[in-house]
């Protein structure tokens, strides 16, 4: 499987696009500018339903209605963050797959940090009827911010282990 993988990586790290967003002055730090802001409204409105359902900001709207207004800026930046983040990633994709950091960031991203904010979202709407958010609410927000503190800390990572 690696073997297939490291092939696979080092066959898009040298296509002529990735070759050169790698290499171009303005090109590179403008896919960097892409996958922080799309990261800037996923996490950003997330974390403001998270806290929400950890009672902060009760005389606004419930948990609910501001996940209600949310929900299409929160995907839209996911859109943005993982094409943003797959270019970067093409870019020095070999060195990536190796890298510890960037393994321990995409295994709490995609299945934990991913499925449970999907999980969130969706008993959001239950949870988050009354101004007053049950326990279990409470926990499921506070665990996504825990998560997402996780992976970000990882990503922080991943230059050190070039």
């Amino acid at each position: 499987m690696h073997a297939w993988l490291a092939t696979t990586c080092h066959w898009l790290q040298n296509t002529p696009l990735i070759l050169w967003l790698g290499t171009s002055d303005y090109a590179y730090p403008f896919i960097q500018l892409t996958h922080f802001t799309g990261l800037s409204l996923w996490l950003g409105t997330t974390l403001a339903v998270d806290f929400r359902l950890l009672g902060m900001g009760k005389r606004f709207q419930t948990a609910s209605q501001l996940s209600d207004t949310l929900f299409v800026l929160n995907w839209t930046g996911l859109g943005i963050a993982v094409l943003g983040g797959f270019t970067l990633f093409s870019t020095a994709a070999v060195g990536y797959i190796d890298n510890p950091a960037f393994r321990v960031k995409l295994t709490m991203l995609i299945p934990a940090a991913l499925v449970w904010h999907i999980i969130v979202q969706q008993k959001t709407r239950v949870w988050g009827q009354t101004p007053d958010t049950p326990l279990v609410g409470k926990m499921a927000g506070l665990l996504e911010v825990l998560l997402w503190v996780s992976v970000a800390t990882a990503a922080v990572w991943i230059p050190n282990y070039d």
